[in-house]
């Protein structure tokens, strides 16, 4: 969906840790004057694996047990006391909702249509804060922290050790209440490491377990978002006994032939299909896929709202769907669409009616809204999973964000969607994806990865909370590119986003230039630490220095305009040619889009696919046929979204050639 501004309610938890560090160096100075010897200095960057090692002793919970709970949470991140999309704080994800959304801003954006055909106007979400008798458990465990140690909850909100202690509080006291001893072996800790996840079956309680136990296995290592470094030394051996969740007293999960792997938690809430009105229906097609046609796509969203609320509209027939929903505190998932039905959730019928749509709760446009690891984790054995029963490339011109899709025609580009935007940390989703993005070429390979470091790469953004306003530093997967090797030089025009060719802005919705990672484009020339590639049929630049690169050499197949042609016409979708079409099914216009391909040029191809059109306009399914054409279409990296090509038109030959 297209990002919202909200409040990301950003206090200063990363000062904390500093001044903590502060403290340290100041009683060492004063032992030094009073003339005792002086204690070792602490390393102020080593203040957030001291707070897990004293919560640990603290609350005689093993340190690998915490530090394990922790990573799925929030990759030991602080989000300067931000809460995430679900109303967590902290290192240990502690939940306040009531009190993350008393403070959020309504989402907002102009009227758009997932269905992608003008079916339907949308309708927007409208939240309130519930009372907190009626949030679920998981959604409220930071009060029930504050009550067990005493620490005010704003403190736990804020203070990265505070939160930590809570956090082993919670655990201690699940522990507790599941009639075990405060071991120090980790293996002992299973049943609190699922109740602590807060989870209402023991399906998706014993997934956050399982996930937890597993990065405690392999041991993690990285450096947090306020410099802090933290070390989880692997356990290899680490093996739990997942019958100590047992005693839980959780209800059994409910697959109810759910599509999803054995590995994660799924539940079966179905979207409706019903008639309503005259003659209208929703919220999707029935259809026959894979047999009628393939599934080429998986399409990656945020829901710019949160579970509850979510799930209440995929339920509305009135509404659009989708086929699943993840949400943030676990990673569990609800199934809403078969797999051979037609979600309506891309904005462009041929991606609808050939793809997977995957909602993740949160906000593109807070940054700190963080997706959780359990979600990012969850969501990574789904796409693997579907990927591999369908046969789909596991790259990012199959696996797209919403913010790929193209506007089906030249009039609906300025309302396509910008989910799930620049802070989806798509490098760390495809190591997840068993897919790491790496280089695959030398400086000759033709192509160019986009690939910079999520942390690291910080570029400027604007309307997060207001509009026009610079956004809060944040890591971020995307780069910018320029009309010429200067970060002074004008930004890349995008003619379909601005047909009286306007300037692209700095807007975290604008798309109109920018690369993500994963991303792949031929290269149009170096200049020293600047890359220019092929990006809407113009040479756009962008800085990739050698001490930090943002890209990474490739190599592979490219179109490039037929010999003797000036230029070529780019489509939205890959429709088929109007004789293709029976009677009694209304041809469909191939509509090039305003963008041209011109001679020279080359663009990185997806993959080669048939015209195809998915006739299906009708509550009954008598007169639904996918009509097939003879013309063959290449799918194209063209821009920050994708878009389709006529094989006659162009000719494919290798990057490096």
């Amino acid at each position: 969906m297209r990002g919202s501004a909200t409040d990301p309610h950003a206090p200063a938890g990363r000062r904390r840790i500093a001044a903590a560090a502060g403290a340290v160096a100041s009683a060492a100075l004063l032992l030094s004057l009073l003339g005792a010897a002086p204690a070792p200095a602490q390393d102020p960057s080593t203040a957030l694996q001291s707070a897990f090692a004293a919560a640990a002793a603290r609350y005689h919970v093993p340190q690998s047990v915490l530090l394990g709970v922790s990573y799925l949470q929030s990759r030991w991140d602080a989000h300067e006391g931000a809460p995430s999309v679900s109303g967590g704080y902290g290192p240990m994800h502690l939940t306040d909702a009531r009190t993350a959304l008393t403070g959020a801003a309504r989402p907002d954006g102009p009227p758009e249509d997932a269905r992608g055909d003008q079916a339907r106007p949308p309708l927007l979400p409208t939240p309130k804060v519930p009372a907190a008798a009626e949030l679920p458990a998981r959604l409220k465990t930071l009060p029930e922290a504050a009550a067990l140690t005493g620490i005010p909850a704003e403190r736990l909100r804020t203070d990265p050790a505070d939160n930590i202690a809570g956090g082993a509080a919670l655990l201690a006291a699940a522990q507790r209440h599941l009639g075990r001893p405060l071991s120090g072996d980790p293996a002992d800790w299973y049943g609190a490491v699922a109740e602590f996840s807060r989870a209402d079956d023991s399906g998706t309680a014993a997934a956050y377990a399982d996930d937890v136990f597993a990065v405690m296995r392999q041991g993690e290592r990285r450096t947090t978002d306020t410099g802090q470094r933290v070390t989880l030394a692997a356990d290899r051996d680490l093996a739990p006994d997942p019958a100590q969740l047992r005693r839980a007293g959780l209800r059994a999960a409910r697959s109810d032939g759910t599509e999803c792997p054995r590995s994660v938690s799924c539940e079966w809430i179905p979207a409706p299909y019903e008639e309503f009105g005259e003659g209208d229906y929703g919220n999707h097609d029935l259809g026959d896929r894979p047999a009628s046609q393939g599934i080429k796509y998986i399409v990656i969203h945020d829901t710019e709202g949160r579970w509850d609320g979510v799930l209440n509209l995929v339920q509305d027939p009135t509404y659009v769907s989708w086929n699943y929903t993840l949400r943030s505190t676990d990673g569990h998932i609800a199934q809403h669409v078969k797999a051979k039905d037609v979600a309506w959730h891309a904005g462009n019928w041929y991606i609808n009616a050939t793809s997977i749509g995957l909602e993740h709760e949160g906000f593109l446009t807070s940054p700190d809204a963080w997706y959780t690891e359990a979600m990012y984790r969850s969501s990574a054995r789904l796409v693997a999973y579907l990927a591999a029963k369908y046969g789909i490339p596991l790259d990012r011109q199959h696996i797209l964000g919403h913010e790929n899709v193209p506007g089906p025609v030249s009039s609906s580009i300025p309302g396509m969607h910008t989910d799930p935007g620049p802070y989806w940390d798509w490098r760390h989703y495809f190591e997840l994806l068993g897919h790491p993005l790496r280089a695959t070429a030398g400086a000759r390979g033709g192509l160019v990865t986009i690939l910079p470091d999520y942390s690291a790469n910080q570029p400027e953004y604007t309307g997060c909370t207001t509009s026009g306003e610079a956004c809060a530093a944040h890591g971020s997967g995307e780069v910018r590119l320029y009309s010429a090797p200067s970060e002074s030089s004008p930004l890349i025009k995008d003619i379909g986003l601005r047909p009286g060719g306007g300037d692209s802005t700095m807007d975290v919705n604008d798309v109109g230039s920018r690369v993500s990672t994963g991303q792949r484009y031929a290269v149009a020339g170096r200049d020293g630490d600047w890359t220019a590639i092929w990006y809407l049929g113009q040479k756009a630049w962008f800085r990739n220095p050698k001490g930090q690169p943002t890209a990474v050499n490739a190599s592979g197949l490219v179109v490039t305009p037929e010999a003797g042609l000036a230029d070529v016409p780019v489509y939205g979708r890959a429709y088929p040619e109007k004789e293709a079409y029976p009677q009694g099914v209304p041809a469909q216009s191939v509509s090039p889009l305003p963008y041209r391909l011109p001679a020279g040029q080359k663009y990185v191809v997806g993959g080669a696919v048939p015209g195809e059109y998915y006739y299906a306009v009708t509550f009954t399914t008598d007169s639904h046929k996918v009509v097939v054409g003879k013309d063959l279409y290449y799918e194209i990296q063209f821009g920050h979204r994708v878009a389709f090509v006529r094989a006659a038109d162009v000719q494919v030959v290798p990057s490096a050639s």
